[in-house]
């Protein structure tokens, strides 16, 4: 289906079998589908403001007031990063058990508790503590994804996702200027000192993501056709019309053998496909019914077992999507953590609040550059029907990803132009790269959607404590070159590694 700029706004087309909408309508927030489109995305967005209100702050102004060291600072960014780790993990499963949209209000519900009480931290064990908390909201990226998912047709899910991501991973960026800018309006209009003003920021994020959250569950629906619980018998309902739906579409011919349903109709939320496709002539409507299978297994999600999941996760297909996300997402999270104090250390007439927000741009630029990669990635899908091409994709911003972070490591650059051109460049293959890596999750066992939503989730966040790791023990803690170049050179590596693997298992639909 060819974009058209009226599909912004347009209500969209709908695949028969699934509900799933064949265009985003994301102008359109009175429209089902691209009301649950903008929840999703503002949804992760709050969330990663959030999660991101403390570093904008921490450079001077709390810092100052808690009597910080930089290594106390680094000990708060990796445990962050370490609450988030833990949530994704959960929060797949979750969202194959409950459902992505009560698993999202949940995340918000509860992260929006430690983000209330952050203005109440006095010592460096309490700001440790509120920000592990805070860190539950690092998690939302997982619903967020696996609720576009459910909604939107796999011709478009890979720019689904990517936009959704991409606008919502914008709030760390957004972070920069709106903490600094509440502190400073604090100060000057409500004549509060810096010690106090920074812990009543806080509450204005606790406002958002709990007013975000209950829109969630008062106004949109589990799946396109209603209640989680009842996807099975919904997806069921619309095969058995298939008969119809062949009638009009092939003109009398021969109506569709009926077998390559199991009599026993969807049971354990699965479609059982007959090996008899490709024996003897294909006719139309043959190929139709073909395709609406493939939607039918496509939509219907597993109840996540220890077995199923293990499978599902154990594959090497899976852990290709694992070390594109522990590089990518990895080495986006560290570079938020630490580029305000690398601009501030070779760029020291920048001060904090300029060098923060020349460090915001950095994730503002997930707005174009993560939904650039699931858009060339759909792009190029749509014209070579490979997932070969789509994996590929993901290997080539990875190994430029790579060579960004070298340059920048190893030439350090003292002119703003430079530095800020070399970053530009970095943001492009790092954010699109993480925007093509979930492109190709929705790919990757359907059936266990969540579940591998999460653990690649999870795998983005496991690199960023990694590549914390490595600035907090470098020889300097401030060696910001050094961090950079190592992260290139592992970057590089582990595409590289799995570059020759499958993107889907053999014994998947598809796979061989």
């Amino acid at each position: 289906m060819a974009f058209t700029i009226a599909s912004l706004w347009e209500a969209p087309a709908i695949n028969p079998v699934n509900h799933k909408a064949k265009s985003i309508p994301a102008f359109n927030p009175l429209n089902l589908y691209g009301r649950v489109f903008f929840l999703s995305w503002w949804g992760f967005f709050v969330a990663f403001w959030s999660w991101y209100a403390f570093p904008p702050l921490l450079t001077e102004t709390i810092k100052k007031d808690l009597n910080l060291t930089q290594a106390e600072i680094a000990n708060s960014n990796i445990l962050a990063l370490a609450a988030a780790l833990i949530v994704r993990l959960l929060a797949g499963s979750a969202c194959d058990r409950f459902g992505a949209r009560w698993t999202f209000a949940g995340i918000l519900l509860v992260g929006a508790i430690p983000i209330a009480l952050a203005g109440t931290a006095k010592t460096h064990g309490e700001l440790l503590a509120v920000r592990f908390f805070i860190g539950i909201l690092g998690g939302s990226f997982i619903p967020c994804q696996v609720w576009t998912t459910g909604f939107f047709d796999k011709s478009v899910v890979g720019t689904a996702n990517s936009l959704a991501a991409g606008l919502g991973n914008a709030g760390s960026g957004v972070s920069y200027f709106l903490m600094p800018a509440i502190l400073n309006s604090l100060v000057a209009r409500q004549g509060l000192s810096e010690d106090k003003a920074w812990r009543v920021a806080f509450v204005v994020p606790f406002i958002l993501i709990t007013a975000t959250a209950l829109l969630m569950i008062l106004t949109c629906p589990d799946t396109p056709t209603g209640k989680w619980s009842s996807r099975s018998r919904d997806i069921q309902r619309h095969l058995d019309m298939r008969d119809t739906f062949f009638s009009a579409t092939t003109a009398g011919d021969k109506k569709c053998n009926a077998s390559s349903i199991d009599s026993g109709g969807l049971a354990n939320d699965t479609v059982q496909l007959h090996s008899g496709r490709g024996q003897g002539h294909h006719t139309d409507a043959q190929a139709q019914e073909d395709d609406l299978l493939t939607a039918a297994s496509w939509e219907l999600v597993e109840e996540p077992t220890v077995e199923s999941s293990l499978k599902a996760a154990g594959t090497l297909s899976t852990l290709t999507l694992l070390v594109a996300y522990f590089c990518s997402f990895g080495v986006e999270l560290c570079v938020n953590s630490i580029l305000g104090a690398y601009y501030a250390r070779n760029f020291p007439t920048l001060g904090q609040t300029g060098s923060g927000s020349w460090a915001a741009m950095f994730g503002l630029l997930n707005i174009v550059f993560r939904p650039a990669g699931g858009i060339i990635s759909d792009l190029i899908y749509r014209h070579t029907k490979s997932l070969w091409v789509k994996k590929a994709l993901v290997h080539f911003f990875g190994l430029m990803l790579g060579v960004f972070l070298i340059l920048i490591g190893l030439d350090n650059p003292r002119s703003k132009p430079m530095m800020f051109g070399l970053v530009t460049g970095l943001a492009f293959f790092d954010e699109a790269g993480t925007g093509a890596c979930f492109a190709l999750v929705p790919h990757v066992r359907p059936t266990s959607n969540g579940l591998i939503t999460g653990v690649t989730g999870a795998a983005g966040n496991l690199g960023g404590i990694v590549f914390l790791l490595i600035a907090r023990y470098t020889d300097d803690s401030s060696d910001h070159p050094k961090v950079f170049w190592i992260m290139g050179v592992i970057t590089i590596a582990g595409n590289l590694l799995v570059a020759w693997i499958r993107p889907i298992p053999k014994d998947q639909l598809g796979g061989r």
